[in-house]
């Protein structure tokens, strides 16, 4: 099972998108969304897992599966 962070890196690699351009598109910090998909940040709020979900263009679920 992919760790939260592997799904947002996948997701955001598929769509050919730098940790920059996924920061700007979700609204998030850029160290935030490299913590996240190193692993060092595990916690998420929801209003941040929409954001990111809304940004990838998929359901929040998807981003915990």
């Amino acid at each position: 099972m992919a760790t939260i962070g592997e799904v947002i890196k996948h997701l955001r690699k598929q769509r050919g998108w730098t940790q920059p351009q996924l920061a700007r598109k979700s609204k998030i910090a850029e160290v935030t969304i490299a913590r996240l998909e190193c692993g060092m940040r595990t916690n998420l709020r929801v209003s941040m897992l929409k954001q990111l979900a809304k940004a990838l263009k998929v359901p929040p679920a998807k981003l915990l599966e």
